[in-house]
């Protein structure tokens, strides 16, 4: 598990770092006072746990817990503040923990463990079956890029190269329930962590870039501004 670290105070930082440091299966990417550099790390480097105190100078840990929600970012987050009042509006952006100061050690090893185990658990149910003629396809729901339907064939573009199937896009919309992916059009789901621009392509439509690929997809302008309003 790959975690970023900010507290304002260096001293609270030190805490984590002699924490985290010792867990089997974390590394520590980032470990920073400036919740400014954290952002910055955040958006250069990928994490999968940040660990941060609320109440910092000129940018806070609400909001960046609050840029990742928003951005659909895979980061879960772990408050470490010494102020309760931000634990409901904490929960509704789906922090995995709220740890008031000044805790033990037991406290956030617990916690970090507990993220650990459901990570694993996610790795596990993360992925769908590919119904082909004569075989069943294992994808990772986090490699696809965008699927697109046409005619009777459909076809599932990942990281790692196209894959066919007759299943439509209706039933692969019902195994990708996630807020990263979006029924784009008719003919096409797409995940938005991929995305790299969209260029008018009619009227009332766009196409769309993706990180990785040449291949591209079509969102109605509809879409379009259903995901500037929810996720950027």
């Amino acid at each position: 598990m790959r975690v970023g670290l900010v507290d304002d105070r260096a001293i609270d930082l030190d805490k984590l770092k002699a924490i985290i440091e010792p867990i089997e299966e974390t590394n520590i990417v980032f470990a920073t006072t400036s919740a400014h550099q954290a952002y910055e790390e955040i958006k250069k480097q990928s994490i999968d746990l940040l660990i941060a105190d609320i109440e910092m100078p000129e940018l806070s840990g609400y909001e960046l817990a609050d840029i990742i929600y928003t951005h659909a970012l895979q980061i879960m987050v772990i408050f470490v503040t010494g102020n309760s009042g931000y634990a409901v509006h904490a929960f509704e952006l789906n922090v995995h923990d709220y740890i008031m100061k000044p805790y033990t050690k037991e406290r956030l090893v617990s916690s970090v463990e507990r993220l650990l185990a459901k990570q694993q658990k996610a790795e596990l149910s993360g992925r769908i079956f590919i119904k082909q003629k004569s075989d069943i396809h294992i994808v990772q729901k986090k490699d696809i890029i965008f699927i697109e339907r046409s005619g009777r064939a459909t076809t599932i573009y990942t990281k790692n190269g196209p894959v066919k199937t007759y299943q439509t896009l209706n039933e692969l919309e019902g195994e990708l329930r996630d807020r990263l992916f979006i029924r784009a059009h008719r003919s096409f789901i797409i995940n938005i962590q991929y995305i790299l621009n969209f260029s008018l392509y009619a009227k009332n439509s766009y196409l769309v870039s993706f990180e990785g690929i040449e291949e591209k997809a079509v969102i109605t302008k509809e879409n379009l501004d259903i995901i500037q309003k929810n996720y950027f």
